[in-house]
């Protein structure tokens, strides 16, 4: 098992991969730098190898994908993710990776929201926003303090690693990682790093609306996966007020004529109310099973953490 290994997905980044590559040799000399090429079109996967990277190939178009391979892959105490695009600075590299080794850390967070830089580089003012928007959106669902969801620079540990249940294909995947952190009360760190924007002539894979809108429905389905009771809890009591209010005027022209002629809303009320309990006792169940599968990865996150001491 390496000590320090980072990894590098890239797709079509032929123009900053070597210099990423080389940045990171300079600073983590002792550590194994693999590219992971995404099926580029250009000599992304040539100027890796020949910057002296192990150059690995994933197929499956998708960030999430290429990261799921990776953590499968590869054995080390400690990983560095980074993005080949050259817009995170390597000098960094050793304290994220101390946090991990030495402080006992699953995760430190390469934070560019923190430093004013990033409202500086970025060129994408939407992406800042965004950012933002969604770092507070789950940080008040979770009770976390992320400061940078979406960063693309992270530490984690062997144990998170292994115990990281990868569920994206696409960007998402760093939301993904961010909650999850979140959700299994994982140690984290924010790291305050300085962003700079890509090289001229590189040009970004994110489609600004498109992997926004990823972003919100892997949200939306994770919190369903990881809170199943509050997500049926809500929709039982959305489904409550919809019935309530489709009863009250069948039961006002009751009590006025002791008849109804609003036979329909009295359907809709019942079946709103059916609904309600079968959301409430839904929920249950999965909380249930989720309670579980809370318990077998404290397991699997022991037995991980077990397997890093032996190690060391």
């Amino acid at each position: 098992m390496e000590r320090i290994a980072v990894l590098i997905p890239c797709l079509n980044e032929e123009i900053t991969v070597a210099r990423v590559v080389e940045d990171f040799r300079a600073q983590l000399p002792d550590a194994g730098i693999y590219v992971y090429d995404n099926g580029s079109t250009d000599r992304t996967a040539e100027m890796a190898s020949k910057a002296g990277a192990t150059v690995l190939h994933e197929p499956r178009r998708g960030k999430g994908n290429v990261i799921r391979r990776m953590l499968h892959d590869i054995d080390a105490l400690c990983y560095i993710i980074v993005d080949g695009d050259d817009t995170y600075p390597a000098e960094h590299a050793r304290e994220m990776a101390d946090c991990i080794l030495e402080q006992g850390y699953d995760m430190a967070i390469g934070d560019r929201i923190s430093s004013q830089a990033y409202g500086a580089q970025n060129k994408r003012r939407f992406h800042g926003f965004g950012n933002k928007l969604v770092c507070r959106l789950i940080n008040t669902v979770y009770r976390g303090d992320l400061r940078d969801i979406m960063t693309g620079y992270r530490a984690i540990g062997y144990a998170f690693a292994k115990s990281f249940p990868v569920l994206s294909q696409g960007f998402e995947i760093e939301t993904e990682m961010s909650i999850h952190c979140l959700d299994r009360n994982l140690l984290y760190r924010n790291f305050p790093i300085e962003y700079r924007n890509r090289p001229e002539g590189s040009i970004s894979k994110l489609r600004t609306y498109g992997n926004g809108l990823q972003v919100l429905y892997t949200i939306f389905t994770l919190y369903r996966t990881y809170k199943p009771l509050r997500f049926f809890l809500w929709c039982s009591a959305i489904s409550l007020a919809i019935s309530i209010s489709f009863l009250v005027p069948v039961l006002m022209e009751f009590m006025a004529t002791n008849t109804t002629q609003k036979l329909p809303s009295f359907i809709a009320c019942v079946f709103f109310a059916i609904f309600s309990i079968l959301s409430f006792f839904q929920g249950l169940s999965l909380d249930t099973i989720n309670q579980k599968e809370r318990r077998d990865f404290e397991i699997q996150y022991g037995s991980c953490r077990e397997r890093v001491r032996n190690a060391c």
